[in-house]
């Protein structure tokens, strides 16, 4: 509004009753009417896909989504590949197929374990022929699998099965058919599965509590929130086992490298869409009995923080598009696949002119399979993608089953590796520098660098933040408080994102002739943080209005109005319908409070920025514990908020050490931590208490930029101060 406006408005409201305190904008015994009150989002919720209208929107939509994956897999940036040390070893000709056993170094020191299945017959002059991938899922022991006699017997008799032998491992019946039938195929273990025991099944699969003698800057393990903090998880792992699998499959003589597939069923499935999602290499995807927007995968390889906020399976499946995706529905949490999710799939391989590149093979008389049935569709698939000639593919027949003693990697010649703590630790700390040695060598004195500095830096906080601006079209304002008082006009209301339905309380203090200019002021008690006591203003909020500033306070999450009895949360909710003490079972589906409090603090700079009174200026102020919260807000609106005060107490996520804290934001370490934050806002003028010297990559950025008189840093300065330099920056 303009001062002529806003003058009138105060003129008017001299008539109103001043009433002296903090003014309240939720009616009395209330809480705001805010989704975020409500119970938090598990596995088994609802995940629809989200479909796009064109192909413009859709391509957006996909690099959106890889980078979500990246991030929240501790993939962006990928680690660097270092060499596989493939070793090959103990071959064995079968009926019609060799076996082989396998064992790469995904990471130094860490080995990814399987079998290698080849057709007979090959020689050099044989023409190039299909790699494919075979992750197994949770079947007991892996590629160890032996079926029980009881479930064996069940499925001869319902047809689900075919052999005795054979029928004993679909794992190995798929990947003995398809070397079978003239493809090279790779069969590996999962995290914690048969010979990959480095990390132990119990902390891959069946972590449950925190352990705190891992859980500290010199030794911590997956699960930790540390690991969490700089998004080290199993599913990542598995992820990244994945990709350095196809660089081994592609490797191989007789592979073409341009004839790649993957499928598996259940968590192997998952690994299946995942790793089709990130690795173009992979030319056909069959994820069996996974993709669904119901269970979205219950193990804890299956998931990690971040990854299905606003996302779900379907949509991850979809990012294959258009190539070749075969998909399998059964009698579990995919039954209702053909009427709830795999028509938006077709959808969009319609809309991308490759409808015959999707396919559902929907058997719902069998439960939670990759039997022969599913199986038998696959080959027909594969026949058809990968051109393996066939008018019909020839059908399974039997074969004789290989337990642990012969598929093992391990022997006196080969001995199994360490693992244990002291190795998961190592491997972590590897990890991480390895992606801070890439992260780091982004930024150099050369201006130039600094743009990919922030695509890559300031694109992973992007995702880990988990908001930027909302559009102003999806903000609703219900103004529902005026009073003329303090000096100041006092306007109250709820702002509501309709996107997150959030609900902030909100108050702005106008002065009599208003400068155009805003300063945003968060405080640990919210919008009643610019008050004293006995109602009237604090000392340096009423400096401001003296100086013709609007200041604006709100009630970010679980602040002020949000709390029934007043007092701050000092630990953050989790799922419910999961006690196990994994971070990703809370926040791979919901925003943590850190998280959530910053997007309070962005749509309240949104609905500023795009107010019709069209403000020149916009400053956040953040004196006391919400500085960190600013500066992630500030990151994530760098061109809006001109200048930033705020007070980092020495604060660094890497040291929280509870995945509860009100301050643990997975991610929140790996880009430098709150440095980080600041750094891709250069050049932005910034104030900092709390910090005895400007963070290393913070000056660096601002010297990158040539703007290092725009950020300055005090140990411990007051907020007098840090309203006399923003006064005096705005000069």
């Amino acid at each position: 509004m303009t001062r002529l406006v806003l003058s009138s408005i105060i003129l008017l409201s001299l008539s109103l009753s001043p009433v002296m305190g903090q003014p309240r904008i939720t009616p009395p015994g209330q809480l705001p009417n805010d989704v975020r009150l409500e119970p938090l989002k598990d596995l088994n919720g609802y995940f629809p896909m989200t479909t796009a209208e064109n192909q413009q929107d859709w391509s957006q939509r996909r690099r959106y989504l890889q980078r979500k994956i990246l991030v929240a897999l501790g993939l962006w940036p990928m680690p660097e590949k270092t060499p596989l040390n493939a070793v090959i070893h103990s071959r064995k000709e079968m009926d019609g197929y060799s076996l082989e056993k396998v064992y790469l170094e995904t990471m130094p020191g860490y080995f990814l374990t399987g079998n290698l299945y080849r057709p007979l017959g090959l020689n050099k002059q044989t023409g190039k022929i299909p790699g494919i991938l075979c992750p197994h899922g949770h079947w007991k022991n892996g590629r160890f699998y032996d079926a029980p006699e009881s479930t064996l017997t069940r499925q001869l008799n319902d047809g689900a099965e075919q052999f005795e032998e054979g029928g004993r491992n679909p794992i190995q019946a798929r990947s003995v058919h398809l070397a079978r039938i003239g493809c090279t195929v790779f069969t590996y273990d999962m995290v914690g599965y048969a010979d990959n025991t480095q990390i132990s099944f119990h902390i891959a699969h069946g972590f449950d509590k925190q352990r705190a003698r891992m859980n500290s800057a010199e030794k911590y393990g997956f699960f930790s929130a540390r690991a969490e903090s700089f998004l080290q998880n199993i599913m990542g792992l598995q992820t990244w086992n994945s990709i350095r699998a196809i660089d081994f499959i592609s490797s191989l003589d007789e592979v073409d490298a341009d004839r790649i597939a993957v499928t598996g069923a259940s968590g192997g499935g998952t690994q299946t869409f995942i790793v089709s999602a990130l690795d173009p290499r992979v030319k056909v995807s069959m994820p069996a009995v996974m993709v669904s927007t119901a269970m979205q995968g219950g193990c804890t390889c299956e998931n990690a923080c971040l990854l299905r906020i606003g996302a779900g399976n379907v949509d991850f499946a979809a990012m294959f598009a258009p190539k070749p995706l075969g998909l399998t529905a059964a009698d579990d949490w995919t039954v209702e696949m053909e009427t709830k999710g795999f028509p938006d799939l077709k959808q969009l391989y319609t809309l991308l002119g490759k409808q015959d590149n999707i396919h559902l093979e929907a058997h719902l008389n069998y439960p939670h399979n990759y039997n022969h049935v599913c199986r038998k569709a696959m080959y027909a698939f594969m026949n058809k993608h990968l051109d393996l000639g066939f008018a019909e593919v020839p059908p399974e027949r039997d074969y004789k089953y290989q337990g642990e003693t012969e598929l093992t990697v391990w022997n006196a010649e080969h001995p199994a590796p360490q693992g244990g703590d002291d190795f998961e630790n190592s491997l972590l700390q590897a990890w991480h520098k390895d992606t801070h040695s890439t992260l780091d060598g982004l930024l150099t004195k050369q201006a130039k660098s600094l743009r990919q500095f922030k695509e890559v830096v300031g694109g992973g906080i992007d995702i880990v933040v988990g908001q930027g601006l909302p559009k102003a079209t999806r903000l609703d304002w219900e103004q529902t408080h005026k009073q003329a008082i303090n000096g100041c006009l006092e306007i109250g209301g709820t702002l509501t994102n309709l996107d997150s339905q959030s609900a902030n309380p909100i108050l702005f203090l106008y002065p009599e002739n208003w400068n155009q200019k805003v300063v945003i002021w968060i405080t640990e008690s919210g919008k009643s943080g610019l008050y004293q006591n006995d109602g009237t203003l604090n000392a340096n909020v009423k400096s401001l209005i003296d100086q013709q500033y609007c200041v604006v306070g709100v009630d970010l999450l679980y602040q002020g109005e949000f709390l029934a009895d007043g007092k701050q949360p000092h630990r953050t909710r989790r799922v419910e319908s999961n006690a196990r003490e994994a971070a990703a079972y809370s926040f791979g589906f919901n925003h943590t409070l850190f998280a959530r409090r910053t997007h309070d603090i962005l749509t309240t700079i949104s609905f500023v920025f795009h107010h019709e009174s069209l403000p020149e200026d916009i400053s956040l102020v953040a004196l006391d514990s919400t500085g960190p919260l600013a500066i992630a807000a500030r990151a994530q609106a760098r061109g809006v908020i001109s200048k930033l005060a705020a007070n980092t107490g020495g604060f660094r996520f890497a040291n929280v050490q509870d995945i509860h804290s009100p301050n643990f934001l997975p991610g929140g370490a790996q880009y430098f931590d709150l440095p980080g934050m600041l750094a891709v806002a250069t050049p932005a003028s910034t104030w900092l208490a709390g910090e005895k010297d400007v963070p290393a990559i913070v000056e660096r950025a601002y010297k990158a930029n040539k703007s290092s008189n725009n950020i300055e840093a005090h140990t411990d300065g007051d907020n007098a101060s840090a309203v006399e330099w923003l006064l005096k920056a705005a000069k």
